[in-house]
């Protein structure tokens, strides 16, 4: 069985569907090359611990992430060991921040 890694983007992405696939194999190297640690605070939250040296590529990908689903948040702060990346999303696209949960998971074995 093959799955689909575009099947939980939600309706109101505007990324072109031919585009999705590269994108999310951008966030799933950089998950597997930048992401020391993820912790899940709250319900909406996600936090990433990063190396400090892969904050420009994070920073360039929220914001093209930002431009096609305008429901994220995302904010970056300085950290002993790195940099905290904070990914916020509504509650109604939660499932869209476990999607990236898993997704971080997987890359990080």
């Amino acid at each position: 069985m093959t799955i689909d890694p575009t099947d939980w983007v939600p309706d109101s992405c505007t990324l072109p569907t031919a585009q999705r696939p590269m994108r999310v194999a951008e966030f799933d190297q950089f998950f597997t090359d930048a992401v020391q640690r993820a912790e899940r605070p709250g319900r909406t939250r996600l936090d990433l611990l990063i190396d400090t040296d892969a904050v420009p590529l994070g920073r360039d990908l929220a914001a093209r992430e930002t431009d096609c689903c305008s429901f994220f948040t995302f904010t970056f702060e300085p950290a002993a060991g790195g940099s905290v990346l904070h990914i916020d999303v509504p509650l109604a696209h939660v499932e869209v921040l476990d999607a990236l949960e898993t997704r971080i998971g997987t890359a990080s074995r």
